[in-house]
């Protein structure tokens, strides 16, 4: 730090405020510092200024089925935020959801050091196992929502659902039938029970609804066995991926997309616009999810005084393409 200091002709003091970003320094006194620092190859040290600080600097990231598209973009979306704000993230990716596994985790990440640690928890079970932990970790779980838990950030599944559901109805369909996700997932319940709500509202029959695991082999074979029924005219499945797999289903079995069924998916995965037909989805904002969680974070561990406000509901909206279509 002398060194940078003697360099830029500015105090060692001047140097540590443009390391800690004060907000006092003058814009051509923090150019010469940052052109010394390049200059000489100077790099702070992250241990000591960890020390003088109290904080590591980093962040923990937990998550389950990390590489489905949600979560691994949640996870893209923390990492550039993180990195905005100046921290490192260590993330921990877990195959099993039990308690004991999902506490030993955030303890991991709190032993390294973590300041705070994010859970990318969609499970109901998980979110639950991190409530009755009590863990003094500051802790933030995305895509739960138990009550009297941590903070939650969440996308609005429910008001997804409803859309998805109504703009089918609204083309004429008598009933949407729904593939979900599987059961205890909690984006997966909320859309089950957002479509039944919506079509009670609307007096429409309510089909049983078929169970997924997520992926598009599981919509294929789904699909398969409403595309054998003639009365299947609308289905809405709860992501993207078996969509896809249902609208490979229909297509061979020569019923084809929207002329005799609609199909209408979750997500908005990049591909969605461009699969024969475009599929019409409900976009999700997962960029916006990892801010928000990041924030939401953040705020807890600097204790700002007024923390910035973070709404936990990230809103979706329907985005209509080629795959849904007036009832035959």
């Amino acid at each position: 730090m002398e060194d940078v200091a003697r360099l830029a002709g500015v105090s060692k003091q001047t140097v540590s405020r443009v390391l800690n970003e004060h907000p006092s320094v003058r814009p051509e006194t923090r150019e010469a510092v940052t052109v010394a620092m390049r200059s000489l190859g100077y790099r702070p040290s992250r241990s000591a200024r960890s020390l003088a600080s109290g904080r590591t600097r980093m962040l923990g990231v937990i998550s389950f089925d990390a590489a489905r598209y949600g979560p691994a973009s949640v996870l893209t979306a923390i990492n550039t935020a993180a990195q905005d704000a100046g921290y490192l993230v260590s993330s921990i990716a877990l195959d099993t959801a039990e308690q004991d596994t999902v506490v030993r985790a955030v303890d991991r990440l709190s032993a390294e050091g973590a300041d705070g640690v994010i859970a990318i928890a969609p499970q109901r079970w998980v979110g639950q196992a991190l409530a009755e932990a009590r863990l003094d970790t500051p802790l933030v779980v995305l895509e739960n929502d138990v009550e009297g838990g941590p903070s939650v950030v969440t996308a609005d599944s429910w008001t997804g659902a409803r859309l998805a559901t109504e703009h089918l109805l609204g083309l004429g369909h008598r009933t949407v039938h729904h593939i979900a996700g599987p059961a205890g997932w909690t984006s997966a319940d909320q859309r089950l029970a957002s479509w039944r709500e919506t079509l009670a509202a609307a007096g429409a029959e309510i089909p049983e609804p078929l169970f997924g695991d997520w992926s598009a082999g599981s919509g294929y074979e789904l699909g398969r066995a409403l595309a054998r029924r003639p009365d299947v005219t609308a289905v809405f499945a709860s992501n993207d991926q078996m969509a896809l797999g249902v609208l490979h289903a229909f297509h061979e079995a020569g019923r084809p997309v929207p002329d005799e069924v609609s199909v209408v998916g979750y997500d908005d995965i990049p591909e969605a616009a461009h699969l024969l037909p475009p599929l019409t989805t409900v976009r999700t904002d997962f960029a916006d999810i990892g801010a928000r969680s990041l924030r939401l974070l953040l705020n807890l561990v600097e204790g700002h005084d007024e923390p910035t406000p973070v709404e936990p509901l990230v809103p979706v909206e329907l985005v209509v393409r080629r795959s849904s279509g007036p009832t035959p």
